[in-house]
């Protein structure tokens, strides 16, 4: 009887995970086969590697894609391989200097040239993005419920054309975040 039982909850589990309908982001085998395609400068080369490569490690990270990580992003909404949690890069800025732009789980932490740091992180729970500059912590933007406008201060932009041109023109005007 026990076996019975023992089979009946592999198959409960089982489905569970191979019926959730998750296709998923299938982020592992997609980095395999970016750094596959280009792992030489020479397409040749990457192309012959690759036909004795892919069934093997193909496989394996498409199977751990399909059973592990995408039923772990289809469950929680985020993949463990998708995220670059704790990299840093860096990045242009619009005044040509560079600064370090590090993911973190919830946002990033942004490193000005001369050291100072800007955090921008979102909290899930009221659909919103934060900035904290300098100890003080500002709401940037919430997504309303309607999933068609977000809220800054006390206005609603919609987010489409008409909505752009609104927050163009109010940032024209002089609106920001300390005008609200």
């Amino acid at each position: 009887m026990k076996k019975y039982q023992l089979r009946v909850v592999v198959a409960l589990l089982a489905g569970s995970f191979l019926f959730s309908s998750c296709i998923g982001s299938f982020s592992l085998f997609n980095q395999y086969a970016a750094w596959q395609k280009d792992m030489t400068s020479n397409k040749f080369i990457n192309a012959i590697v690759g036909f004795f490569l892919m069934p093997i490690v193909g496989g394996v990270t498409l199977f751990i894609d399909a059973v592990v990580l995408n039923t772990i992003e289809f469950w929680t909404g985020e993949n463990p391989v998708a995220q670059n949690v704790g990299k840093t890069q860096e990045v242009m800025g619009q005044d040509g200097l560079l600064y370090a732009v590090k993911t973190l789980r919830n946002g990033y932490e942004i490193t000005n040239p001369s050291g100072d740091v800007t955090l921008l992180t979102y909290n899930k729970k009221e659909d919103s993005w934060y900035i904290k500059q300098n100890g003080v912590t500002q709401k940037l933007f919430q997504f309303n419920e309607d999933g068609q406008s977000v809220r800054i201060g006390n206005r609603d932009f919609s987010l489409n054309e008409q909505g752009v041109n609104a927050a163009r023109m109010a940032a024209a005007e002089g609106w920001s975040l300390a005008s609200r």
